[in-house]
């Protein structure tokens, strides 16, 4: 750690022989990785989808690529912030302790400093090639994911991914304003689609690692409210999100092709949550092997979804 007396290697411990030796320096591989890139993936995926769902088409190069610089600045401002704030508990994870802030690779000063850098940049960046609606939305996807879920709910409540996933959820709201200038009824319908989603989501994940969540103390649903309960609530998400991918459909915004389409998602994303409920059913301890498919079909079937929604206001 950067008060320590013997400064540690860049995987957080001292070389062999305890001969102390100085930290590699930072490169911009680092600060990449602070910005958490594989979860901005999916992010910017349902930014860029509800742009061209908004546009009926494309939606022009200086908007797209303006938003998706914005929206990748923002989301990593975000996820810079959340690894400064939760260095404790992510030195004790065996998937989070080689992170930069961890080892002390990025000092947190300079974590800080280049989060405040990414948020005032990714304001310019959207409000500069679309508007200032989109840009004040990529900000309380920020503010919502550190100050509400981050430093308030992680740590306090079980329900804390369910009511954290609105700044998840606000991505499709940037992109449609971003094209339009307003939110419609649809892009609500986007925003919620992609919250009863994520606790689907997450808790794959919560299950997989449920053990070193517990060790941390952070409260996730699979260590407190047990795994069956867990997988009943991802079960009722699930339907919730299936209901609102054909909803559009039933509002005439969608043709039959993407209602098959979605139908076809649905069905499987329905059978893998309920072969995790049929395990849950029994008692059988619920192991990353089992929570697995269903954590990685869920990215697949969010990216799938926006896809098909894109396309169909292409063709149709």
């Amino acid at each position: 750690m950067a008060d320590d007396v013997t400064e540690t290697s860049s995987a957080g411990q001292v070389p062999a022989g305890g001969v102390a030796r100085a930290l590699p320096r930072a490169t911009v591989r680092d600060y990449i990785t602070l910005t958490k890139p594989k979860v901005i993936s999916l992010l910017l995926l349902t930014t860029v989808g509800a742009m061209f769902i908004a546009a009926r088409g494309f939606p022009g190069w200086l908007a797209l690529v303006g938003v998706m610089l914005g929206g990748y600045m923002s989301a990593g401002a975000a996820g810079v912030f959340n690894m400064v704030y939760d260095r404790d508990i992510d030195e004790r994870m065996r998937r989070t302790a080689k992170r930069p802030t961890v080892t002390q690779v990025v000092p947190s000063r300079n974590a800080l400093v280049f989060g405040v850098a990414l948020t005032l940049a990714s304001f310019v960046s959207i409000a500069a090639t679309t508007n200032v609606l989109a840009a004040l939305l990529s900000w309380a996807g920020i503010a919502f994911y550190v100050i509400i879920y981050t430093m308030w709910l992680k740590r306090t409540t079980w329900q804390n991914i369910v009511i954290g996933g609105a700044a998840g959820a606000i991505p499709p709201l940037v992109g449609w304003a971003a094209v339009t200038g307003h939110l419609s009824l649809l892009a609500w319908v986007l925003f919620a689609l992609v919250f009863m989603w994520t606790p689907v989501h997450f808790w794959a994940l919560a299950l997989m690692i449920k053990d070193e969540y517990q060790m941390v103390g952070v409260p996730m649903a699979p260590a407190v409210i047990g795994e069956r309960a867990t997988v009943m609530q991802m079960v009722m998400y699930a339907v919730l999100t299936m209901v609102l991918t054909v909803l559009p459909f039933f509002l005439h915004v969608f043709s039959p092709a993407y209602f098959l389409a979605a139908l076809g998602l649905n069905v499987v994303l329905m059978v893998r949550v309920l072969r995790l409920f049929q395990i849950a059913r029994t008692g059988t301890p619920i192991d990353k092997m089992m929570a697995l498919p269903l954590y990685k079909y869920s990215m697949t079937y969010l990216a799938l979804v926006f896809l098909s929604m894109a396309l169909d206001r292409i063709v149709f």
